[in-house]
């Protein structure tokens, strides 16, 4: 399957399944209103409760001392700080849970249009799906997240190991040091970058590996990791998706931003815009799962299930003398079923 063909595929899937992108503005609105509700209204009251009198920060220099030291200030206003440092804390666990909430649902649906091509989204199978993917793709997702963690603390031993040899040559000529400097920096960046890319990829691809094979959390991710060593050409795909994911939001942000700069009214006029930015970005987040899934199902999985059918009563199974009718031809236009059982566990 080409780059080309899995794009449009991801737009047209993206495009007749429109109401994930409602959905994604519904959980916009929801997060507003709970950060209004969890970490707004406790504020408030806090505020009237401890009796903060703000008139003696308003001056900037008052500010910058207390930024220099807070520790006065946290000691006063201790019972404060818990609170605003709970309700914001509870409130990210509300966020995360809703995002991956809406993200298990969405994926249900774009995998179930692959597989079912007369599929129609629905509410009710909406809930269903997001209902049966929400544990699996959390514990995938907790599993991810220690691989980057891995990644990141590596990355950083990394960092710190050349700047030993940076110091160590500066001792000996600056203009040396200067060259390992910016030789090793430069080499530390594109490495780290070829890393990230290249886990980012894998966890993508590993959703798909967990809708599609319904395997645990690290065979999906090996399952993966073997799936774009066989296909290399699946990761340039998602680097294409990635790159133009970014050059897109950067676009979007060159317009809005100016208008943040007008007084008074800019941030008013500029809502709307913020508004339509997040739905681009949640419209081409889900364009790029769905290219992913379908480039993942063409490659794997479709071509697999023709060949177990080609296979079939006329295989090398039938060895022995009895007649066997063969099985009825399912005509033109048959969606090709999935390979073998759907795995399970980890």
């Amino acid at each position: 399957m080409s780059y080309i063909s899995a794009i449009k595929d991801g737009f047209k899937l993206v495009n007749s399944r429109w109401q994930l992108v409602l959905v994604q503005v519904g959980m916009m609105f929801f997060n507003c209103l709970g950060f209004f509700i969890m970490v707004g209204i406790p504020l408030g009251v806090a505020f009237i409760i401890f009796g903060l009198d703000l008139t003696s920060i308003a001056e900037m220099r008052d500010i910058f001392g207390i930024l220099r030291n807070p520790a006065d200030l946290i000691s006063k206003y201790f019972g404060l700080v818990l609170i605003i440092v709970a309700s914001f804390l509870l409130y990210l666990l509300l966020v995360a849970t809703v995002g991956l909430y809406v993200f298990s649902g969405s994926i249900g649906i774009i995998g179930r249009s692959i597989t079912e091509p007369a599929f129609r989204f629905s509410m009710h199978d909406f809930f269903g799906e997001a209902r049966r993917f929400f544990f699996p793709l959390m514990w995938y997702t907790s599993f991810a997240g220690l691989i980057f963690i891995a990644i990141a603390f590596g990355l950083g031993i990394l960092g710190g190991g050349i700047g030993m040899v940076v110091n160590a040559a500066r001792g000996q000529d600056s203009t040396l040091a200067l060259f390992l400097g910016s030789f090793f920096y430069l080499l530390l960046v594109i490495v780290g970058l070829a890393i990230i890319m290249g886990a980012l990829s894998v966890t993508i691809f590993g959703i798909a590996v967990l809708y599609f094979r319904r395997a645990g959390a690290v065979r999906s991710f090996n399952e993966s990791c073997r799936f774009l060593w066989d296909h290399q050409h699946a990761f340039w795909l998602y680097v294409i998706l990635f790159v133009g994911y970014i050059l897109v939001s950067f676009l979007v942000m060159l317009v809005i931003y100016p208008f943040n700069l007008i007084p008074f009214i800019g941030p008013v006029i500029s809502f709307p815009f913020q508004i339509l930015s997040y739905i681009v970005q949640g419209y081409l987040g889900l364009v790029i799962l769905a290219a992913i899934f379908t480039y993942y199902y063409d490659s794997e999985l479709r071509p697999a299930a023709s060949s177990g059918a080609a296979a079939g009563p006329t295989g090398p199974a039938s060895t022995g003398g009895e007649h066997t009718s063969p099985s009825p031809d399912p005509g033109p236009g048959t969606v090709p079923p999935l390979s073998g059982p759907r795995e399970e566990g980890l």
